[in-house]
């Protein structure tokens, strides 16, 4: 059968479809990304805030159209909003065939042959015990490539829904994880970005001791050009998790540590465990071992209790801090959380209102940030070349794919997409950096 398959959501839901899609393709069945002309469509979806519901099932309604077009004959909805919302989507989206809980993603060829078989699979199985080894089909650019290396969280954020969609936290073992970065590696990836819902937690559940440090140590041994880090969480960042990534050349000293506020009663609220006094000592210490780190950070504006002057408090610690890079997110009130229950809820268009206000700050701290960056000669990783702007495009160290900037250069000869180059930057461009190649 032609089996498509559309991703939505973050890098880690991205995992769990290549995952399904070489299931598919061991089973004998073609895969593709296109759904026009499928047997059948396998939508992954994210659930996690209103925004992302919203897209998921914007898109389901755009392959019940093709459905109703007979350019697909079936659609299976799998990942989060199957798994939150089942019942509702049996009743306001009967255009869904069957659905895949995110505990049953390794049964996605028996869904498939059922759907076909006209029977309406709906397969829930252990959020707790999910399979995440094995094969996967990286969709990713050749030289770019996640490695996820653990499952769900412990965490317990008032704010967060994660927990109850992908269970406890789940740590792969060091074995499967170097077997499959070698893989990795032998297939010409050059970045490789270490991923879970909290990378610094990664060993704490296995009995042998593992730990990210370790696990990072190992991994440098690879044939890796740069290795990047998605997300460490500041209260489990150590003295020797430090020290590894100063050491390790490989480690870009690009460091994704969400922090969600800056004020202690709202961090205190969002049952985070880290202090503004912490966090602050925590940035100290990691510029003081690297001096050239750009960290990245989450934000959430308009949680309950976050009035002026919470608010002005956060504004006033990205002033000091200067951040690099920050997604901000306006507080979504999401149904089984312990923030959607508070008292104190802010008018969302008052946190709105924060979101532009926080976004525009920002985006002066990132202005004077490339701003510094002139006249640098820096690595660049090349992603081929831009007909529309008539030069090639590239990221530095400090922007990940598909989040942050770009670089916009030029170069006298042919650069194959996947090269490392070193560019001088002369200007910057809309948020994104331009220079030449330097010879």
């Amino acid at each position: 059968m032609n089996v498509a398959f559309i991703s939505l959501g973050c890098a880690k839901n991205l995992v769990n479809t290549e995952q399904m899609m070489a299931l598919c393709r061991a089973a004998g069945h073609t895969v593709t990304g296109d759904p026009e002309g499928a047997d059948v469509a396998v939508l992954n979806t994210c659930g996690f805030i209103e925004s992302a519901k919203s897209e998921a099932i914007d898109s389901i309604l755009e392959l019940a159209e093709l459905k109703n077009r007979g350019k697909l004959k079936k659609l299976l909805v799998a990942g989060c909003l199957s798994q939150r919302y089942p019942d509702g989507i049996r009743a306001e989206l009967p255009e869904a065939d069957g659905l895949l809980g995110t505990g049953s993603y390794t049964d996605i060829v028996s869904a498939v042959e059922q759907v076909m078989a006209e029977e309406r699979p709906e397969l829930f199985g252990d959020i707790h015990r999910t399979f995440e080894d094995g094969e996967r089909w990286v969709t990713t650019p050749p030289w770019t490539a996640y490695l996820k290396i653990a499952e769900g969280c412990s965490n317990g954020c008032a704010f967060c829904v994660i927990p109850k969609l992908r269970g406890r936290y789940r740590s792969r073992s060091m074995e499967a994880l170097l077997k499959e970065a070698k893989g990795l590696a032998d297939s010409g990836v050059r970045e490789l970005i270490v991923i879970a819902q909290d990378i610094t937690r990664y060993g704490q559940d296995l009995e042998e001791g593992a730990s990210l440090a370790g696990l990072l140590t190992e991994l440098c041994r690879l044939d890796f050009h740069w290795i990047r880090l998605h997300y460490l969480y500041p209260e489990a960042v150590t003295d020797e998790l430090i020290e590894v990534i100063a050491r390790e050349r490989k480690i870009v000293h690009y460091l994704d540590i969400p922090i969600q506020h800056a004020n202690d009663g709202i961090l205190k609220a969002m049952r985070r465990r880290s202090t503004r006094a912490e966090i602050e000592a925590l940035f100290g210490r990691l510029r003081s071992a690297m001096p050239d780190v750009v960290i990245r950070t989450s934000l959430i504006c308009g949680l309950p209790g976050e009035g002026e002057a919470e608010f002005e408090e956060l504004c006033g610690f990205l002033r000091e801090q200067k951040l690099q890079r920050a997604g901000v997110f306006q507080f979504s009130p999401e149904e089984g959380t312990l923030a959607a229950a508070m008292e104190n809820q802010v008018d969302p268009e008052t946190a709105a209102r924060r979101v532009e206000l926080v976004v525009d700050l920002q985006s002066r701290i990132m202005d004077g940030y490339n701003e510094q960056r002139l006249g640098a000669c820096m690595e660049v990783l090349c992603e081929g070349f831009d007909a529309e702007a008539g030069c090639y495009t590239g990221r530095t160290y400090a922007d990940s794919v598909d989040i942050d900037g770009r670089v916009l250069f030029t170069a006298a000869g042919v650069i194959p997409a996947g090269t490392f180059v070193w560019v001088r930057i002369t200007g910057v461009s809309d948020g994104d950096l331009t220079g030449e190649m330097e010879e």
